[in-house]
């Protein structure tokens, strides 16, 4: 069964997110600790979605986020603006001239190689995107007056304050108000959540926020943490997770959110940083799908694969409005994500589609 997605020509985006957006400061094959320059890139969960939706996929996006109104915020917005996404629901904050009561985030990230694996290292304590609550963004006119077809959030900005998780329910409840399908990945991170109320906090907020979810992404860790749900035939050594238990744990969350339309996960597994077999799986509608296997795939830059994955997965729906073309769209968008530098997808959607004709990496002259 398709998804009930509005009509291209009614609706002024195709896809919105919401989250915070920081400055990456990438030491490139270096190290944090001792590196003396850094390449600057911008990156966050819920925006690498619909940035790559913009520049892979040529659609109509947008971000919802917040700055503060100095050098570093207009740095971020540019980077943004290059990225093809309108910024034109940006909130921006006043400069206090010290930072101590706002600031913008940074996000210090080195991308790991062989034995060594990826650090993330976030300075993010105060941000403006952190400090948004409920009012502050006109989501009547947003999903009302303007249209949007497809709407992306996450578990990332849920967890950085309490006024973020009702910021996130106030968001997804107008979406649905106004039939745009909500997509949301779980990303649970107990660093985020451990402030607010822990594990307790993260359900709770999770839970509330699954009430509106049509398309439901996250691995077996953020179902069991986010949403309470256990399964067993998970082979944590591997990071995977099985098809038979993926659709257990599925039932389970199904029968307490019939809501859910669509549920996805990326396969990862780890042989060393620079090398994981990569794949993914997908229920809609009873059935389960699998992706093209990329088995030994070689990582240059992990971080934002996921994020790309989320992305090919929104793309096929609203160009197809097809599990399998989902799937398969989100697995080499998210393969592909992988082999660039930056959280950002570099890809093109005609490389992706090479990539699903089964081209191999011969040079293109």
């Amino acid at each position: 069964m398709a998804l009930a997605l509005k009509a291209q020509e009614q609706c002024g985006f195709d896809a919105v997110s919401l989250g915070e957006v920081m400055l990456r400061l990438d030491p490139g094959e270096g190290r944090i600790r001792t590196a003396r320059q850094f390449q600057a890139w911008e990156g966050g969960g819920e925006y690498n979605v619909t940035r790559g939706l913009r520049k892979c996929f040529g659609l109509r996006t947008a971000v919802v986020s917040s700055f503060v109104n100095n050098e570093v915020g207009h740095l971020i917005e540019d980077c943004i603006l290059q990225g093809g996404v309108c910024t034109d629901f940006l909130v921006w904050r006043d400069d206090d001239g010290m930072g101590r009561t706002v600031r913008n985030g940074l996000n210090f990230t080195e991308r790991g190689h062989g034995i060594r694996g990826a650090v993330g290292n976030p300075d993010r304590g105060n941000t403006a995107a952190s400090q948004m609550k409920p009012g502050d963004v006109d989501w009547e006119k947003i999903f009302g007056d303007i249209g949007v077809r497809w709407f992306h959030t996450g578990g990332i900005f849920a967890a950085l304050s309490e006024t973020t998780a009702a910021l996130t329910i106030e968001a997804v409840s107008a979406a649905k108000k106004h039939g745009t399908i909500v997509s949301y990945d779980l990303n649970y991170r107990p660093s985020l959540w451990k402030s607010i109320g822990g594990l307790e906090k993260a359900r709770e907020v999770n839970r509330e926020i699954a009430k509106h979810v049509d398309v439901m992404i996250g691995n077996e860790e953020d179902f069991t943490a986010s949403l309470g749900f256990q399964v067993e035939g998970v082979d944590e050594s591997i990071s995977e997770i099985e098809t038979d238990a993926f659709k257990r744990m599925i039932q389970q969350a199904v029968a307490e959110f019939p809501n859910f339309q669509v549920a996805a996960t990326t396969l990862r597994r780890v042989l060393t940083a620079t090398r994981n077999d990569w794949s993914a799986i997908l229920w809609h509608d009873g059935e389960i799908y699998d992706s093209q296997k990329f088995p030994e795939l070689e990582i240059l830059d992990r971080v934002g694969g996921g994020d790309s994955f989320a992305s090919g997965v929104a793309f096929g729906f609203l160009e197809f409005n097809d599990a399998q073309q989902a799937v398969n769209y989100g697995a080499a968008h998210g393969a592909l994500a992988s082999t660039t530098p930056g959280d950002t997808s570099m890809a093109t959607r005609e490389e992706v589609e090479k990539v699903l004709a089964g081209a191999g990496a011969r040079v293109v002259r």
